[in-house]
This record gives C-alpha cells, structure tokens and sequence, in this order.
C-alpha cells in the first residue's frame, strides 16, 4: 500500500503545479487580475513548498513518516478546494499557499517513507518511480486541466485535485509508521528556517512591482538575511537540528542537489510561462495549449527509469547527470529563437531536449543524493533537495515574471499594459505591437535563464567530479 500512495501524491502536488501554470489566463480573466497578483496562484504555492519542505522532512524524522504524510495530504486537500470556490484572487493566492505547504510534506514525508521502507536496489527503484511519476503528474498537469477548464472553467480542476486528495488522504492512513531513534523536535530551527526562507523570497517576488527600493521589499531582504544567520547559529548548537551542518559541507551531496536545482530553473519558466505566450502568440486554446505541452512534459514519463537501468548497466551517474544539464542549457538558449511564425515548430527540439534531461535528472539525482547521507536523516536529505526545487521553482517564476514585465515596460512604456500583455491579454487596435514586445521580451528572459543553467552545470561539474557514488546507486 506504501509505494502506491505515496506515487499518487507525488502525481498530484506535480499535476497542480502544472496544471495551475495553463489556468493562468482563464483566472486572470474571471478573477480580473495579472502581473504579480496573478503570478502568486503560482509562486505563492512554490514559496509555501519551498519554505516548509525541510520542516516536513525533518518533521517527518522525528514524530512520523506516516503521521507527517497524512497531514500533509488534509492541508493539500483543504487548499484545493478553498482555490475552487474563491471569490478574488488574494483568496487564490493565499489557497495556494496553503495548498504548497501540503504539497510540501508530501514531497518530503513520502521521500522518507521510500527511503525507510527499501533498501538498495529496491530503493533505487522506489526513488526512480517517484520521479517518474512526478514526470506523469507534470506531464498531464497542463492537458487535463486544459480539458478542464474548456469543459467546465478553471475551477473544475481544482475540484478533481479535492477528489484526489481525499483518497490519498484515506490511503495512506494504512501505510507502515517509521520515524527516527530521536523523536525531539527543532520548533526554533523550524521557524526560523520557515520565516528567513519567506522574507527572503519575498522581496524577489514583490520587488518588480513595487520597486527594488521600496520599504517593505528592503525590509524583507535585510531581515531574511538576519534570520539566516541566526538560524545557522541555532543549527550549530541544537542536538536535533533541522538542518544538519554536515551536510552543507559534503561537496558531492551539494553538487547533486545542485543539479536538481539547475533542472528545476530551466524546466519551470517555462512550464508556467509557455501556454500563455502560446495562447496569445499562436491563438491556441486552453487544451491545445495544455496538449503542446506535452513536447516538454512526456518525455518525463520514460526517462527517469531509463536513466536508472543505464546507470545500473554501468554508465556513469556524473556523466549521465552532466548530460542532462546540457540538454536543459542548450534547450533553454534555443528558444531565443521564438516567434509566433514558428511558436510550435521552433519549440518543438528545444522543448524536447529539456523534458529529457529534466527526466534524466529526476531519476538519479534523488537517489545518488540519498547514498550519501545516514539513514536516520533521510527525510532532512529530502527536504533539503526539494527545499532547493522548490525555493529555485519560486524565484524563477519570479525571476521570469519580472523580467517579462521589466521588458514589456519597456517597450510599451506602461506599467498596466505591460502587465496585462505578461498574462495573455493582447489589445485589438495593439495587437500586433504588443504581440512583437511580448516576443522580444520572451527572447531575452530565455536567454537569462540559459545563461543561468549554464554557470550552474559548470558549478555541478566541479563538485560531483570525485564525490559521491556514480554506478551503484541510482
């Protein structure tokens, strides 16, 4: 019963990240809103993932795998279906939220579920099949909710993700309960993990609309900074940290979660971005939007396994990994040459190339992160690794959201159409301006976020060179 529930919730908090990215529009017409408010039905729900994965797992160590992934699921659940009968989009925004903490203690307790559950070959397997099915829920995330939403409106999916929850949640009230030998709970590393990882976050996310010098966005980034420090402080001395020291000076489990997050930058952007420059660019609707997705999403669904059976024949984890972040580079920097003559033929090798190195790295990175770690703080590991997924996820949505909107101010010369034009929502009599600034504005995002990936696959080759396992542990 273990593996399949945990594989369903894996499905879910993927498929409403996904999902979500293709409603944008729809809600951003029926809620009347764009720019940052709109952007945080996304980001809103990454930053709560982001900020709240490490708690869960190290949570999860101390008072129960189980106990943390029944939770979870109650809160994911109770925020769909909030999201689903909101009236505005802060009420949106802040279901969200709610929604990624869930999504969180998904992610993290069910990662430690796995790890505590099988050993070796078998956990290999287990981790390989995590990663694969969050390649599924990614992969028909954007179509179903496409359907979706053409059907019944953006609200449906959120009510089919309320269905889901609630079965998880039945399900995996039978699962087997484990926990760590020291069941003592770090509340103050906790929080003050919680409250710098936010602050932090926060002023990257708010600064493009109200200003990098604004009050509030200086205030957030000066106290985050502050309450890291005291939270690295509080690690040192607590006997039960949240987050141990030693693994931050482990080189070879810091360059393989640094390959998660190079992924995790250049797969996002794009997931969230894409179908709504494609139903402006191209004119598709919702589902075929949702449908030509799947150049990016599919091949998430085959790879992870395929990844893991090559390194079990032999192949080289480092070389296989390095690979992969070459693909998400390349297919990243490809895209610069985005129009909307050749939205879908030009997307189609980019689009391709990055699902496939992104499923690559989904496979192993997991599993050759998790060799190196005891067995006592495996749900720390994973929720560090997906603490980095998510905290990346949030701020390149930020990232690309403000970028978009710095250009488009630019060359519309106004702020409110800028917005409006980010989230799809082209004039009649400006159509055609505003559709080439949004094109140019793309062009240039994309080639920041190829950049990025490419100093980071550097970063990742210089310290998985000579650490870690690279054949037996996939």
């Amino acid at each position: 019963m273990t593996l399949p529930v945990v594989l369903t919730g894996v499905v879910l908090v993927a498929m409403s990240i996904s999902g979500t990215a293709v409603a944008l529009p729809s809600m951003g017409r029926e809620l009347d809103a764009s720019g940052s408010a709109l952007n945080w039905v996304v980001a809103g729900y990454n930053l709560a993932f982001a900020a709240m994965t490490l708690v869960a797992g190290s949570t999860a160590d101390r008072v129960g795998r189980r106990k943390t992934f029944v939770a979870s699921a109650v809160v994911l659940s109770c925020g769909f279906l909030v999201t689903a009968v909101s009236p505005s989009v802060l009420f949106t925004d802040a279901a969200r939220i709610v929604s990624g903490a869930g999504g969180a203690g998904i992610m993290a307790a069910g990662g430690a579920v796995l790890a505590a559950s099988y050993e070796e070959t078998s956990r290999n397997r287990a981790f390989a099949l995590m990663g694969t099915m969050a390649g599924v829920g990614i992969a028909v995330g954007p179509t179903l909710s496409g359907l979706l939403i053409s059907a019944t409106g953006w609200r449906g999916s959120f009510v089919v993700f309320t269905a889901l929850g609630t079965l998880i949640t039945a399900g995996a009230t039978r699962m087997h309960e484990s926990r760590a030998a020291t069941a003592r709970v770090d509340w103050a590393g906790s929080i003050l993990f919680t409250v710098a990882l936010c602050l932090l976050m926060f002023a990257p996310l708010e600064a493009p609309s109200l200003g990098w010098t604004d009050g509030a966005v200086v205030v957030a980034a000066i106290s985050g900074v502050i309450a890291l420090v005291v939270f690295g402080v509080v690690q040192r001395r607590s006997a039960h940290p949240v987050l141990e020291p030693a693994l931050l000076t482990n080189r070879g489990f810091i360059g393989w979660s640094l390959a998660t997050l190079t992924t995790s930058v250049g797969f996002l952007g794009l997931l969230v971005f894409l179908p709504t420059y494609l139903q402006a660019a191209a004119h598709l609707a919702p589902a075929a939007a949702g449908a030509a997705m799947l150049l990016l999403t599919v091949p998430i669904l085959v790879t992870p396994l395929a990844a893991v059976a090559l390194v079990n024949r032999g192949v080289p984890a480092r070389r296989l990994v390095l690979l992969a972040l070459v693909m998400v580079t390349l297919g990243n920097l490809s895209l610069v040459t985005l129009s909307p003559d050749n939205t879908l033929l030009g997307a189609t090798a980019p689009l391709l190339a990055i699902g496939t190195g992104m499923g690559t790295s989904f496979g192993i990175t997991d599993g050759q992160a998790m060799a190196l770690v005891p067995a006592e703080s495996v749900g720390m590991a994973v929720g560090f690794l997906n603490t980095l997924r998510g905290a990346a996820e949030a701020m390149v949505i930020a990232a690309f959201g403000a970028a978009l909107l710095g250009f488009l101010g630019s060359r519309l010369g106004s702020d409110d159409r800028a917005a409006a034009v980010s989230a799809g929502q082209l004039s009649d009599i400006h159509r055609l301006a505003e559709l080439a600034a949004l094109t140019w504005s793309w062009r240039m995002t994309q080639l920041g976020i190829g950049l990025l990936c490419l100093l980071l696959t550097l970063t990742v080759m210089a310290l998985i060179r000579h650490h870690g396992p690279s054949r037996q542990n996939a």
